[in-house]
């Protein structure tokens, strides 16, 4: 019998050396239970035991797999909820701004340029010269005109006041021709009364042609007032008439003035100069485009999908990535959204009541200001390309 034991002990341990000697004893194939319960009675293996430290030595890598799990999956939880889902973002973005077409008001020769490509200038300082001789002599000539105006304009003024006082002469040689009518009526009614009982019948007749001439002379003191009158009022069109070709020259002279000054095309705002297409010596049109100005106060136009816009307010902090400098971290605002998606301003917007339907993703414009874009190292202009990215509530 104890012979028979030491083969089966020596069988165990054979066996729990296979596979590289690592320890693979279960509680069947362990001496101790091939020999049955322990002395303890309970059937319980004891604390300590190899079956028990190789149990443990199996569970102490799952439980640390698991925390491990548990720890991973927290941390991406944290980094999904803190910086992917409160932020919406997109490529589909590019810079813009109001770009000022500088064109020239009045026509000639172009005699110098003042600017460079991609000069920066400030509001008022002069681009180019235009040859101003042409309009140097229109303005001479203007003032020319002028003076004759004006020159007229006196002289029929004092024509004016010529006649005036020809009028209040005629008006008052028909008082005098009044009062001599007046007394020769009396006259004659005078003598008439007394007859020719009293006085002679020369006299009678000579009071009576008296009385025709004064009354006669009456009349035509009456007509020359009219003619005067008239007269008075053909000088007082003529100064009107006058004053209107006064103030006919004035504007041609301020146009004049302002022709000239034309040939000065200066910067309508400050900004940076593009795009310049004039050369000296070119003949230039009015309203032919030259050069464009594009101004320092740029903006983002990003194009989010529909989708994205539900949290996304104005106000809402952006971070901005600009493809030409990804070294620097730009940060602006939501400023608005448009009332519409893009589609439906565009040339050919989408008629969806004919024909076959598909639903497609809408992208609406979003207006991102920037906080601070004065680094004279960074030139941003529009169309260039950046990656918005809205942190929203």
């Amino acid at each position: 019998m104890n012979a028979s034991r030491n083969h089966d002990d020596t069988h165990a341990e054979t066996t729990a050396t296979d596979f590289g000697g690592r320890e693979n004893l279960t509680a069947v194939e362990t001496p101790a239970t091939l020999r049955g319960p322990d002395a303890t009675g309970d059937g319980t293996i004891p604390k300590g035991s190899p079956a028990d430290t190789g149990a443990a030595k199996k569970r102490l890598p799952r439980t640390r797999a698991a925390i491990v799990a548990l720890a991973v999956a927290v941390a991406v939880g944290v980094y999904y909820f803190e910086f992917v889902a409160p932020f919406e973002s997109t490529d589909d973005a590019f810079i813009d701004a109001h770009v000022t077409t500088v064109a020239p008001q009045v026509a000639g020769r172009v005699e110098r340029v003042l600017v460079n490509d991609n000069q920066i200038v400030n509001a008022g300082d002069v681009l180019l010269q235009i040859d101003a001789r042409d309009y140097e002599s229109k303005l001479a000539q203007a003032k020319a005109n002028l003076a004759a105006a004006q020159s007229q304009l006196a002289q029929a003024k004092a024509q004016l006041a010529v006649d005036q006082a020809k009028a209040e002469q005629e008006h008052a040689n028909l008082s005098a021709v009044e009062a001599q009518a007046s007394y020769a009526q009396s006259n004659l009614k005078r003598l008439q009364a007394i007859g020719i009982s009293g006085v002679s019948q020369d006299q009678i007749d000579s009071a009576k042609t008296q009385a025709s001439f004064t009354t006669a002379n009456t009349e035509v003191a009456q007509n020359r007032i009219l003619a005067a009158d008239a007269q008075a009022g053909l000088s007082q069109a003529n100064v009107a008439t006058a004053e209107a070709n006064v103030a006919q020259n004035e504007a041609a002279l301020q146009q004049a003035e302002l022709n000239l000054s034309y040939t000065k095309v200066i910067a309508p705002e400050a900004g940076r100069v593009t795009h310049r297409t004039v050369e000296i010596g070119a003949y230039v049109q009015p309203g032919l485009a030259l050069l464009a100005v594009v101004p320092t106060n740029v903006w983002i136009v990003a194009n989010f999908k529909e989708t994205q816009l539900a949290l996304m307010r104005a106000g809402d902090r952006v971070a901005v990535k600009v493809d030409a400098y990804p070294h620097i971290k730009f940060t602006g605002h939501v400023d608005s959204i448009q009332a519409g998606s893009g589609a439906r301003f565009s040339l050919f917007p989408p008629e969806n009541a004919t024909g076959n339907y598909v639903k497609v993703v809408q992208r609406v414009p979003v207006k991102i200001l920037l906080d601070d874009n004065s680094d004279a190292d960074v030139v941003l202009g529009p169309g260039m390309s950046v990656e918005p990215k809205v942190r929203v509530n």
